[in-house]
């Protein structure tokens, strides 16, 4: 029997705690909430996560009698990506240094503030921002204007790296193949502008673990 339900919608920044599952090889269980079809708002899904966001963690750890008391439920992916590394420190899916453990923070920190909540959205749904219709359009022209000053950082930073951290495959690169796959989406051409940033993401790519998770979203990449 798992002790983890993961609550994800295909695509979505979930993505990358499901592959984190796949490194790690434990049971769980991936449950669908598909987004797009505002599965997210549904009563049953807001009784374990209010915030209607994706993913949601339920953590059921059972005792010696093996009964599994009421799950706990943990959101926001940097912390579900964190708890899991640190779960399973065997897999070393994040640095031990203090450090390099904070830098990985520092990544995910920024992908999800600045390139996920003040930037990707914001192009792929300006009307959220917005009380006025006719305003979404330049909502989507800064969000897109931002998200370019951001795809360029990260370019820059992978300059001349095996992965995000150095040389040690970890959640932060699981993160990135979520913004990579999202600026395919909104149009940009992320092969030929951002080499580097593609060459780690093709490696990522390649990983069985990755591939499953990928095939069982049944999304598309490029």
């Amino acid at each position: 029997m798992s002790n983890y339900r993961l609550y994800h919608s295909p695509g979505a920044c979930s993505l990358a705690a499901h592959i984190a599952f796949e490194e790690l090889g434990i049971p769980y269980e991936p449950v669908r909430v598909v987004i797009a079809e505002g599965q997210n708002q549904t009563p049953d899904y807001l009784a374990i996560n209010p915030r209607g966001r994706v993913p949601a963690l339920a953590i059921c750890d059972q005792d010696a009698a093996g009964i599994t008391p009421k799950a706990q439920i943990l959101t926001e992916l940097s912390a579900i990506l964190i708890y899991l590394a640190k779960t399973y420190p065997d897999a070393h899916l994040l640095p031990e240094d203090a450090l390099s453990f904070a830098r990985a923070v520092e990544w995910m920190s920024w992908l999800g503030a600045t390139m996920h909540a003040a930037g990707v959205r914001t192009v792929l749904r300006p009307e959220r921002f917005v009380s006025d219709p006719g305003a979404a359009a330049a909502v989507k022209t800064r969000g897109t204007e931002n998200i370019l000053v951001g795809y360029a950082d990260i370019e820059v930073r992978l300059t001349g790296r095996t992965w995000a951290l150095g040389d040690q495959y970890s959640v932060v690169d699981m993160y990135l193949l979520v913004f990579f796959r999202w600026g395919n989406r909104v149009g940009l051409p992320m092969r030929q502008k951002y080499p580097n940033y593609t060459r780690m993401m093709d490696a990522v790519r390649a990983r069985p673990a990755v591939q499953r998770a990928i095939a069982h979203e049944g999304i598309e990449i490029e």
